[in-house]
């Protein structure tokens, strides 16, 4: 791990974003039930898993600190006829940022649509996951919510 002890400790954000895209038939399908599956509410169940992986980061990334978020949230809405943008930003008042938390958030939760919507069809296409901005720390970089 990188020594991060001579660092002042600020407030840092970062928001990152993962795309869901579905074959035509199955965007149709999601939007007549409302986001639900055989398994249940894909949108509750993306958030939760987003969550939680988040909060593990450290434990997935071998060489990210042991953050603790002081604010999470992840938005999962449609972008398009068929595709899902999930938004996901992180808060933390640490000596390093929260970029790697703000992408596992977003990608676990693309990662959990998938696996909730996969019964209609597996031609379901994750990405692009980017950042799309930080805040805190030497260089902020793009919008950070």
């Amino acid at each position: 791990m990188v020594d991060v002890s001579g660092k002042a400790v600020s407030a840092r954000s970062a928001t990152a974003e993962c795309r869901v895209k579905f074959p035509v038939q199955v965007a149709a399908q999601l939007r007549a039930s409302g986001l639900r599956a055989g398994k249940g509410g894909i949108v509750e169940t993306a958030v939760i898993a987003g969550t939680l992986a988040a909060k593990r980061t450290h434990e997935l990334i071998p060489f990210c600190h042991a953050l603790p978020l002081e604010g999470l949230r992840i938005a999962i809405d449609w972008h398009g006829e068929r595709e899902l943008r999930i938004e996901c930003s992180a808060r933390t008042t640490a000596r390093t940022g929260v970029e790697m938390e703000a992408l596992t958030g977003a990608t676990v939760a693309a990662l959990t649509v998938y696996d909730m919507s996969k019964s209609l069809s597996h031609a379901i296409v994750l990405g692009p996951a980017r950042l799309l901005g930080k805040r805190g720390g030497k260089r902020d970089f793009g919008k950070a919510g």
